[in-house]
């Protein structure tokens, strides 16, 4: 992953409601790996995210969010320890995305002690991702 391709996502405004995530164009099912190692704490569907994975890592520390996807990888389920690098899912448009522009919606949540992934604090993907390069 280019770094650099993240900057400035996180402070764009979307309809009434900071991004707090960084949107990164790829063709529709280009495969989405997973950014560190660590354990699907979530597969879930919503109306805005559509298909999306709340990935946690070793530590339980920070969430990683990915949205929109097409589908999951197969054999993926809640639970399930996966590494870097691992193949999680596929980029699309599902949930609130426009059908013509497929993109992973990708945030980054620092949990507290509870591990509530629905209740993280949102941090700008660029600065975790920068300060590990």
């Amino acid at each position: 992953m280019n770094v650099e391709s993240l900057k400035g996502g996180f402070v764009e405004s979307r309809t009434g409601h900071p991004h707090e995530a960084v949107d990164i164009l790829a063709p529709r099912n280009t495969p989405v790996h997973a950014v560190t190692d660590g354990t699907i704490a979530k597969l879930f569907v919503s109306r805005a995210g559509g298909l999306t994975i709340y990935q946690f890592d070793r530590d339980g520390r920070l969430c990683y969010y990915y949205a929109h996807l097409e589908r999951y990888a197969t054999g993926l389920h809640d639970g399930a320890a996966i590494h870097e690098g691992q193949v999680i899912g596929y980029v699309g448009t599902s949930g609130n995305a426009p059908k013509n522009t497929p993109h992973l919606h990708f945030a980054v949540f620092q949990l507290d002690e509870r591990k509530r992934w629905w209740e993280g604090r949102a941090i700008d993907p660029y600065q975790v991702f920068k300060s590990r390069s």
